[in-house]
């Protein structure tokens, strides 16, 4: 390094960048699922029969926890799949405690 002094604000500018990113990460407050997915997924998990529009708010879902299906090659499956389902379980508990089942 030839002029250290040079790299003191660009380092300071890193540290407030990466330190914004986790504190903007860190909210939960915001509701993950929809009423509409709540519903679905509620029936869904009282063995309702399955049908396209519950079948793609769990897909919505699954994506929203981070699961990515259009991957070709996945090296990370099963495992990535488990992952966003055990997220999209725990969202279920957390804000859909009083969606009826349809």
């Amino acid at each position: 390094m030839k002029n250290p002094r040079k790299m003191w604000p660009m380092l300071s500018a890193l540290v407030l960048l990466l330190g914004g990113c986790a504190a903007g990460s860190s909210q939960q407050s915001a509701s993950h699922l929809s009423a509409l997915q709540c519903q679905d997924l509620a029936a869904l998990k009282n063995n309702a029969p399955p049908t396209p529009q519950r079948s793609r708010s769990e897909l919505a879902a699954l994506r929203k926890a981070g699961y990515d299906p259009s991957r070709w090659f996945d090296p990370y499956y099963p495992a990535d799949l488990q992952a966003a389902q055990r997220q999209v379980d725990s969202w279920f508990a957390a804000e859909c405690q009083h969606a009826p089942p349809a």
